[in-house]
């Protein structure tokens, strides 16, 4: 087996574990690390994060996120979109109307069941 061929992989696959841990490594290093009650406090999410796991808590918190990464994820298609216009042509202009129709719809659609009210 010829392992000359396969050092190009192996020195990619060296770098990126390099590029990946050697900064986390030297932040924990050389970071400062003095936690205190507010920085262990819960942060936005509602409820402490040590106590009894069969607890009401509101699921308000997940859905909004949920939303939002979905309805984030679909408007990132519209930039490529954009830039592409002029060689996507009339069918990609009308694939993207399709597209953007089912978004709107979406929308709607949780706005009416009112996943986006906040009491």
């Amino acid at each position: 087996m010829n392992l000359e061929a396969y050092f190009p992989v192996l020195l990619f696959i060296l770098v990126g574990i390099g590029v990946g841990v050697t900064p986390m490594a030297l932040g924990k290093l050389l970071g400062p690390n003095h936690p205190d009650a507010e920085k262990l406090s819960p942060y936005e999410c509602g409820f402490e994060a040590f106590e009894d796991s069969r607890m009401k808590f509101d699921v308000r918190y997940y859905l909004v996120a949920i939303l939002f990464i979905l309805f984030d994820l679909e408007t990132a298609f519209l930039f490529p979109w954009g830039v592409a216009l002029k060689d996507i042509g009339w069918v990609g202009y009308i694939s993207m109307l399709i597209f953007l129709l089912e978004f709107v719809i979406g929308f709607v659609y949780i706005w009416k069941k009112g996943a986006l009210d906040w009491e």
